[in-house]
């Protein structure tokens, strides 16, 4: 399918790349033509089914935003295509493709709070998932994730691995353990995380945790004098009647 797609594009003076993968055919087109691409192969195509757009961080060399659409043919089969385009990280912005697939109004905003990528054009584009207030992008790279930090990694260890050190003389059960990696959000230890006291290099996650986590106020003399009067006295039993 991949290589009709290809000339149909050229034909439409949209320069497209096919791209190598083991799911469904892929290509590259320019940020450019990002819409003029999905209304040919909408309209031309028969690419009518909008799956989902999303996008990946590609460090250096950008975001790169992908949509998946598909073309029901009746009963089981079904032609898939994955379009791919890649925007710079200094100025992230792409035209919306909204007006086009109705279904991509939603999956740009979220795109949008999660990477910081504008899409122009589009009617409503403000946050959709995280709570009002929320400041930054969740998922580019450089965003810490400071619970992932402060919490133990499930990830970070073998099933059946435990905290517990094995008693002394004890073989251990299992295989050899694989390396050691960072979950996802986690920084290199290197460059985050606690340190001696007295260093010149403080911990630069420390504000974002204490922020996260506020201290317990201490509780004074006084708001223990305060406490223990408010405390409801028990009620006095009444004595029993000696007569018989």
């Amino acid at each position: 399918m991949s290589d009709d797609v290809l000339s149909t594009l050229t034909e439409a003076g949209i320069t497209a790349t096919k791209v190598d993968s083991f799911g469904p055919a892929t290509i590259d087109v320019p940020a450019e033509s990002w819409v003029a691409t999905h209304e040919i192969l909408r309209d031309e195509v028969g690419l009518t089914f909008f799956d989902f757009l999303t996008a990946s961080d590609e460090l250096a060399d950008g975001f790169r935003v992908v949509t998946h659409l598909a073309d029901f043919w009746g009963g089981a089969h079904v032609e898939h295509l994955i379009v791919r385009t890649l925007i710079p990280r200094a100025e992230p912005s792409l035209a919306t493709l909204s007006s086009l697939y109705a279904g991509a109004n939603w999956h740009e905003r979220e795109t949008f709070e999660m990477f910081g990528i504008t899409f122009d054009g589009h009617p409503n584009l403000i946050p959709l998932l995280l709570p009002d207030g929320f400041e930054g992008n969740p998922l580019r790279k450089e965003f810490v994730l400071a619970s992932r930090v402060a919490k133990p990694w499930p990830g970070a260890k073998e099933p059946g691995e435990s905290d517990h050190a094995p008693k002394p003389g004890a073989a251990k059960a299992g295989a050899p353990s694989r390396r050691r990696t960072l979950p996802p959000g986690v920084p290199d230890p290197e460059s985050w995380g606690p340190r001696q006291p007295g260093t010149p290099d403080p911990d630069p996650l420390a504000p974002a945790l204490a922020a996260a986590t506020p201290a317990r106020p201490r509780r004074t003399a006084g708001d223990r004098r305060a406490t223990k009067q408010a405390e409801p006295k028990p009620a006095e039993t009444p004595p029993e009647d000696p007569s018989p």
